[in-house]
């Protein structure tokens, strides 16, 4: 069966419950939470999406999320979603939502943070590799790495450089870290 999900409008009000399956099919705006979770030296936490997924398999994402079930909060989602993700649990704050038009459908995103201090049991069925970045090195891959296209708008809006998500790719390597113009090399993404 199909999860079931808020179908809510541009202003984030329920409009009453539907399949995700149909929200995604239809464009209907829906819930979505995601955490960006980082480590207490202040890097970021990327993953790679296991390769069987049906939703950008194989695609590294900043955001550890997914759908908020009815009547859950996005920080709920997000909790339940990152124990379910990486094995831990961990406190998570909403910092902003927005109208996120990019991705397979439309859908109210809900970002929230977390500082993880202890050690990832990622679900295999979901997280294929993951690794932890620093700021500089998170902005070359977003460029030079295949994210999930929801990933620079978290990243930009989060950084509150709304304006960094509106830069074109320079690229979309996964494998290899190649160099930006200013002569520093990208890290490369580790094997799975």
């Amino acid at each position: 069966m199909d999860e079931l999900v808020e179908r809510v409008d541009a202003e984030d009000r329920v409009l009453g419950v539907v399949s995700r399956r149909d929200a995604v099919r239809e464009g209907w705006l829906h819930r979505v939470a995601v955490t960006v979770c980082r480590d207490g030296r202040g890097r970021y936490l990327v993953h790679r999406r296991a390769e069987h997924l049906s939703r950008f398999p194989g695609h590294w994402e900043l955001g550890v999320g997914g759908a908020a079930a009815v009547g859950e909060s996005y920080e709920q989602a997000a909790a339940r979603e990152f124990a379910e993700e990486l094995g831990v649990r961990a406190a998570v704050r909403l910092r902003f939502t927005f109208l996120n038009r990019s991705g397979l459908s439309p859908h109210r995103l809900g970002v929230c943070d977390a500082v993880l201090s202890h050690a990832l049991t990622p679900d295999p069925a979901e997280v294929a590799a993951h690794t932890w970045l620093t700021g500089p090195e998170l902005r070359r891959a977003l460029r030079q790495w295949t994210f999930t296209p929801d990933s620079r708008a978290v990243f930009a809006r989060y950084r509150g450089d709304a304006s960094a998500e509106e830069r074109p790719s320079r690229g979309s390597a996964e494998r290899g870290g190649g160099s930006e113009p200013d002569g520093h090399a990208a890290p490369s993404p580790p094997d799975a």
